[in-house]
């Protein structure tokens, strides 16, 4: 499967012309019978041999953070960052593998995370309060500079959105080290911090409205890190999981959903209502029991719930023109093209 950055840097690098990705594309989508846009395209595997390389690094990279921990834990994850960094200039600078890359972004970022996090322990291991709230954001603001060097090497499209999960867990150490207090209201800390990585996938995708190029990968990362963000923070604030979901809250929980579905459907984006997914089960779950269904409730909310997205999944396009002709026509031209009927 080749991606769109792919089929770019084809045209970059003079394999093909731009006429020719330009009518690749369109035969990919009327062969789909779908807008290119409308399949948002990720790049995870390029083969078997993705499977392969993967497994090999994860069990080498727990073998070199446990070594290193013997030692010391941050020396466990300075092992694992300088690993994962000297592996990525191969498998990501050079064969361009997928999920692999993937993996050492994370392990490069994790481990100069987990580094801090062990040197902190080290140093401090009663720290708390005022004081913890600052080392968190120390780290955070650390990760997310390490993902920036990762990005300016290796340019893998997660990288972004490891970075502004990164920032955001420093924003909210910073401001729990300025207010102690606040520490009990994280909820709704992260829910502004979701939705600030939600207006930087849509600027990056705003970009990019045809989803041809490297933009359209980074925003579909950056979208995937918002959602569960501003999902979780939403449905926890209400209370959805402390105490049994009545009719009333269940009601409330399938009104959100529905409004995550026209937000996914306008900008073309599933994330939404992937992350919220939980809750809707959980919602429409007490209601089948309130009904009366106490046997059957589980079995009767997977068929609805899977009958819905399959046909949502189904009639994608003509519920997307519906939802993005009621809004306004500047807006509608920053949006990835809907399919005409």
């Amino acid at each position: 499967m080749y991606s769109e950055s792919d089929i770019d840097g084809a045209v970059t690098a003079g394999a093909i012309t731009a006429d020719a990705a330009a009518a690749f594309r369109a035969h990919v989508a009327a062969s789909h019978a779908t807008p290119a846009v409308d399949e948002e395209h990720f790049r995870l595997l390029t083969g078997f041999n993705d499977i392969f390389v993967s497994i090999a690094l994860v069990l080498l990279l727990v073998a070199v953070g446990q070594i290193g921990m013997a030692v010391t834990h941050a020396l466990g994850g300075v092992a694992v960052a300088a690993v994962a960094w000297a592996l990525a200039e191969y498998f990501t600078a050079r064969r361009r593998m997928a999920l692999p890359s993937i993996l050492l972004l994370i392990a490069f970022v994790g481990g100069i995370a987990g580094a801090l996090i062990g040197l902190i322990e080290t140093v401090a291991p009663h720290i708390d309060g005022r004081e913890g709230a600052l080392a968190a954001a120390g780290t955070g603001l650390c990760a997310a500079g390490a993902a920036w060097l990762h990005w300016r090497r290796f340019m893998v499209p997660i990288t972004v959105a490891a970075g502004a999960a990164a920032l955001v867990a420093t924003a909210i150490g910073l401001v729990v080290a300025a207010v102690p207090d606040i520490k009990d209201a994280v909820w709704p800390l992260l829910l502004i911090g979701g939705l600030a990585v939600f207006a930087t996938a849509m600027r990056w995708d705003m970009s990019d409205t045809e989803r041809k190029t490297r933009r359209s990968d980074v925003a579909f990362w950056l979208h995937l890190a918002a959602a569960p963000m501003i999902a979780h923070s939403i449905f926890q604030m209400l209370g959805v999981f402390r105490a049994d979901i009545g009719v009333g809250m269940a009601v409330v929980v399938l009104a959100l959903y529905v409004a995550f579905a026209g937000i996914a459907l306008a900008v073309d984006r599933r994330a939404l209502l992937v992350s919220g997914l939980v809750y809707v089960l959980a919602a429409l779950y007490a209601l089948f029991r309130s009904a009366g269904a106490i046997e059957l409730g589980a079995a009767l909310t997977a068929f609805v719930i899977g009958s819905a997205l399959l046909s949502l999944s189904a009639f994608w396009q003509p519920m997307r023109r519906t939802v993005v002709a009621l809004l306004s026509q500047p807006l509608r031209h920053r949006l990835p093209p809907v399919q005409m009927a």
